[in-house]
């Protein structure tokens, strides 16, 4: 059986065929049988690969304790796949700034077109990426930022952003399954990136937002204050921080 990072890349691998095929139909490259062809190819594996990772979906975050009833595990799934109204307002409310936060470093690569190098692609898509988000087109941009970690895995600016918004998606869709993926990759980001800020934060707000992990948040907290974050970031972070009593 696979891993959940193997269906995850797999899943990300198979949404950029199917807009590659989008985009080379569209030139003119493909007919539209051949594009017939390969959607319902790449949408039978998907469905199939999603299927698989729902059923492994883990608790969203790790509990504060290290031990606990099944009973208990089984609401906590349940209520961690609901964010309360006033940290699902302050997300929306973070997703608007996040493109001045700084988080993207220059010079990461990603695999490149036949005519792009690994660092031009890379850049295109984070910009894309921004663009998206700043007209508000989360799906668009969450689409870019996957097409990097398919081809970049470890990148942690994608990783960080793909994050945030399957996490923010997958609220308020109920979706455990995707809320998961966007924890994991939130995580990952922070185990590659321990000193950056931005990862941190929003890990720290997730953590906030997950029932039973009070513990977790106010540690990532902690840790993102001692890391220098920039004004934006620590606009975002302060009704958190007051919450959790982590003002001076």
């Amino acid at each position: 059986m696979k891993s959940e990072r193997q269906l995850s890349d797999e899943i990300r691998l198979r949404e950029a065929s199917l807009e590659d095929a989008q985009r080379e139909h569209a030139a003119g490259e493909l007919t539209d049988a051949d594009l017939t062809s390969i959607a319902q190819r790449e949408n039978a594996a998907l469905d199939h690969a999603r299927t698989s990772l729902e059923e492994l979906a883990t608790p969203i975050v790790e509990t504060a304790s290290a031990t606990s009833s099944s009973t208990n595990a089984v609401r906590t799934r349940k209520r961690s796949r609901l964010v309360v109204a006033l940290v699902c307002f302050a997300l929306v409310a973070a997703v608007l700034v996040w493109t001045n936060l700084g988080l993207r470093q220059a010079g990461q690569s990603a695999s490149g077109g036949l005519k792009l190098s690994h660092t031009q692609q890379v850049q295109q898509l984070s910009l894309e990426g921004e663009a998206d988000l700043a007209s508000g087109d989360a799906v668009a941009a969450l689409s870019a930022y996957q097409q990097i970690l398919a081809i970049e895995p470890t990148n942690v600016a994608a990783l960080t952003e793909a994050g945030w918004l399957d996490f923010t998606a997958g609220s308020s869709r109920h979706n455990s399954a995707v809320v998961t993926r966007g924890v994991r990759d939130l995580r990952e980001a922070v185990t590659l990136a321990p000193t950056s800020p931005a990862p941190r934060l929003y890990y720290a707000i997730v953590a906030d937002a997950t029932p039973g992990n009070t513990a977790l948040a106010t540690k990532e907290f902690l840790a993102f204050q001692g890391m220098h974050p920039s004004r934006a970031q620590v606009a975002i972070a302060a009704p958190f921080l007051r919450k959790l009593g982590l003002t001076p």
